[in-house]
């Protein structure tokens, strides 16, 4: 990967062996990248930029409209969320072993030992998002499978920075944001389509957008709705 200057953009130039330029804008902070095929060279990324110019005033005006989530110190009365709901973070002191509750459809109950720090607060927190979205995922899995005829080989949920999900087309694998836990069900159901979709047509080119259309029609709903939720301050570790 090599940078160029387009204007007031810097762009990311990835040469992939592939047909056609994709341009894409990236949260949380609008970074622009164009992946090209191998033999197109800089002047004609630049034209093809600027062509799009409009389009990626657009898309970075999009993502600083967005809510943004500063981060987070695990300390009570923050908030936090999870499946799409807004709760506030109750952290209670005991001697057993740390756990998370919802409670009243209102708090998040964080329990702790005396003396943890905020990254061992953070790390509970973690991993209970963890362990929820899985629970989800292997009967959504099976759901699409049957709708689609298409076979997921294996899945994972790691978190990403700039990705709701991606897919290993050879192994049949398909990866979910871990940041999907905060978000609503049909959410991490449309990415879940989304990904598998893929294995059906590596590009999101007319071929993609015609599977999207035929098995999940509302898609484009999903993904705004996705896209308003409050964007976490990607750091690393989560």
């Amino acid at each position: 990967m090599h940078q160029i200057t387009v204007g007031e953009y810097i762009v990311d130039v990835v040469r992939k062996d592939i047909k056609n330029l994709h341009l894409a804008v990236y949260p949380p902070d609008g970074r622009v990248r164009v992946a090209t095929p191998l033999k197109i060279d800089d002047e004609a990324v630049r034209l093809f930029v600027i062509s799009k110019i409009p389009w990626i005033k657009k898309h970075q005006a999009n993502l600083r409209s967005q809510e943004r989530q500063s981060a987070r110190e695990y300390v009570s009365g923050e908030s936090h969320y999870f499946n799409g709901k807004r709760y506030l973070l109750n952290v209670i002191y005991q001697e057993s072993t740390p756990k998370v509750e919802i409670r009243n459809k209102t708090y998040i109950d964080l329990y702790v030992r005396e003396g943890y720090t905020k990254d061992q607060r953070k790390t509970v927190m973690v991993e209970w998002y963890r362990s929820q979205l899985k629970k989800h995922i292997p009967g959504l899995i099976s759901k699409w499978q049957r709708i689609t005829k298409v076979h997921v080989d294996d899945w994972g949920v790691k978190l990403m920075r700039t990705k709701w999900g991606t897919c290993n087309i050879l192994d049949r694998r398909i990866w979910l944001n871990l940041e999907l836990a905060k978000k609503p069900l049909h959410c991490v159901e449309f990415i879940i389509v989304h990904e598998m979709m893929h294995l059906l047509e590596r590009h999101h080119n007319a071929a993609f957008i015609g599977y999207m259309d035929k098995f999940l029609p509302n898609w484009r709903f999903y993904k705004e709705e996705l896209n308003r939720y409050p964007i976490a301050e990607f750091k690393r570790g989560f």
